[in-house]
């Protein structure tokens, strides 16, 4: 009993002990982590836990709290720790490669634990992979198909080389689409999509966004579609703005959205039926999109949201001639040329969107 209480003891001191990087998951970045692979020598969260758990020839995991430590454990945990990990599993880590924190789906951090720890994908060993190559890629992707009903299997190919990604039907000749890589996007849509490993990939396409919905069986080869379209995006911005530093082109790679949920909304008039849609915000091109349905491949159209001292703003109170049948909260953005009225289903759905839209008009 002595023992146990004493190397507890120990244990949470190296957790929290300066300049160990132990304070933080080694693999998500979440705050004091609880748990540990004696294995590996590293302190992570109890969701990484969970992952760790399921490889076992790699990885072996104990609660800081509630399991026995033996003093040779404690003593391997002080020899190594989250910033030696970092040192040596992390070592090659390419620029493009997306590193998920503790919100991310599942599959990407899946995914990251074992490219680190299992494949020694960023071991010093390894030939760090120059982003044109790596953003090359083909193989066959599930997509939603017209009608949203069901998912067919397409051919894609994807060349930073030539700046485009392409994908191809089964009966057509040529491609189906050619999507431009400065255009394009990749956000992992789990929910949305309604499958593990859901991806939805967006573009412009003669002014218009497009959305294309895919997933694979496997985590590994959606995962490595998504940093194979970030190395090919990073191809392209490197090229395109050679001055840009490094942190600031980094997060223009890819992105999620800020926000996206139903509203409804009215016309110019503010006389029309109020209608439900599904909103998307996008921060970075600062665009208000919204779609009849959260899996429709075009949009029927987009708000710009521009900055505070270009008259834009956001506000909770009704324009005096709109008429609103239901007590619901409301939204009004305001903009140079009108001003959008939007119902909220409750008081938080309102200010998460409020939140959001601010966020948007105060960043430069």
């Amino acid at each position: 009993a002595m023992d146990y209480d004493r190397n507890k003891a120990l244990l949470l001191e190296l957790q929290r002990a300066a300049g160990t990087g132990n304070d933080r998951c080694a693999d998500c970045g979440d705050p004091d982590p609880e748990w540990a692979s004696y294995k590996l020598g590293i302190f992570i969260c109890l969701n990484c836990s969970g992952i760790h758990r399921n490889l076992p020839e790699i990885s072996r995991v104990k609660s800081l709290r509630l399991d026995f430590w033996e003093t040779n454990l404690i003593e391997f945990m002080r020899n190594h720790g989250n910033l030696w990990a970092k040192a040596k599993y992390e070592a090659k880590v390419p620029p493009y490669y997306y590193i998920p924190k503790s919100r991310d789906c599942m599959v990407l951090r899946q995914q990251w634990i074992r490219a680190k720890y299992e494949r020694g994908e960023f071991l010093d060993t390894g030939v760090c992979q120059d982003p044109c190559s790596a953003g090359s890629r083909e193989g066959c992707l599930w997509k939603l198909g017209k009608g949203r009903r069901q998912f067919q299997k397409r051919q894609f190919l994807l060349s930073a080389r030539e700046g485009v990604m392409k994908y191809y039907n089964k009966e057509s000749k040529g491609p189906k689409a050619v999507i431009s890589i400065e255009t394009l996007n990749a956000m992992f849509q789990v929910e949305k999509i309604g499958h593990s490993h859901g991806l939805q990939i967006t573009y412009i396409t003669d002014g218009q966004t497009r959305n294309l919905f895919v997933y694979h069986e496997s985590g590994k080869e959606i995962v490595d579609w998504f940093n194979a379209i970030r190395a090919a995006r990073y191809h392209y911005l490197r090229t395109t703005f050679p001055n840009v530093p490094e942190p600031e082109l980094i997060p223009r790679i890819t992105r999620n959205f800020v926000q996206e949920g139903y509203m409804e909304k009215t016309g110019p008039k503010q006389k029309e039926a109020f209608k439900v849609r599904w909103f998307c915000l996008d921060s970075q091109e600062r665009n208000l999109i919204y779609f009849k349905n959260p899996l429709d491949a075009f949009a029927q159209g987009q708000v710009f949201i521009g900055r505070r001292d270009e008259g834009y703003e956001v506000r909770d109170d009704l324009p005096e001639k709109v008429w609103v049948k239901k007590k619901k909260p409301v939204i009004i953005l305001v903009t140079p040329v009108r001003e959008f009225v939007f119902i909220c289903e409750n008081d938080r759905q309102q200010r998460e969107w409020m939140d959001a839209l601010n966020g948007v008009i105060t960043q430069l």
